[in-house]
């Protein structure tokens, strides 16, 4: 049985949601504010967070920025903020999913199933996988470069994983949208290319001339170092 440590502040919401989960067969833990979010997620290490971000106390933005510092745990963001610099946002700091009030308790639902599912995807991966001096393991989720642990982002260990299961595939920007964040909706090109570019400033020793992540012009990006197909 998963755990989903459900983060709101507004009761009626709180029990709807967690009624749905737990009919739906996951543990349900809930917090009413940021900071006891923070206790529990380090106490019980959900194996995914639903986050408010409108709370009384710490905002869920620095709620996910926290947590992301010493976890990776699933982090699906409610919030009413529905302008694309938001959702970007979220993102970039952590999230791997964005929900925009009003929604249905079913999409929740729908949505921490797509999001742990994606999570066992990439547990699936062999152990450990190295390619030139990049050293990814899939047990603890640790990407690491000559021997040095990288601090990357949920999102970037998922986009990396993901490019490298298909070496030399191109991958259009709509498609790594909907595999690595889940989204599919206009908008969000440019967060994977941020996402992207992020990634090469950590994994590539000169990210203008990329060796791992190579750009495939006017569609998307391919993992292409030699030896790796």
């Amino acid at each position: 049985m998963s755990t989903v440590l459900l983060v709101e502040d507004e009761l009626p919401m709180l029990e709807i949601l967690s009624s749905y989960l737990q009919k739906d067969g996951f543990h349900v833990v809930t917090a009413e504010t940021g900071r006891e979010a923070l206790e529990l997620a380090a106490a019980i290490q959900p194996d995914c967070l639903i986050l408010d971000l409108m709370l009384p106390d710490l905002g869920g933005e620095e709620v996910c920025t926290e947590i992301r510092k010493h976890s990776r745990v699933p982090i699906l963001m409610l919030t009413a903020k529905s302008g694309e610099a938001d959702r970007v946002h979220g993102l970039e700091i952590g999230a791997d999913d964005y929900l925009v009030k009003p929604f249905s308790p079913r999409e929740v639902v729908a949505r921490v199933r797509a999001i742990l599912r994606r999570a066992g995807d990439y547990q699936a991966l062999t152990d450990l996988v190295e390619i030139g001096d990049l050293s990814i393991s899939m047990r603890d989720r640790r990407i690491r470069k000559k021997g040095k642990v990288l601090d990357v982002t949920p999102n970037e260990y998922r986009l990396l994983t993901t490019l490298i299961r298909y070496p030399g595939r191109n991958w259009s920007r709509e498609e790594l949208v909907t595999e690595v964040l889940g989204y599919d909706f206009d908008g969000f090109d440019r967060t994977i290319d941020s996402h992207i570019k992020n990634l090469r400033q950590k994994i590539e020793d000169d990210p203008r001339k990329p060796v791992y992540v190579k750009t495939v012009y006017g569609f998307g990006y391919r993992f292409d170092y030699p030896g790796a197909r």
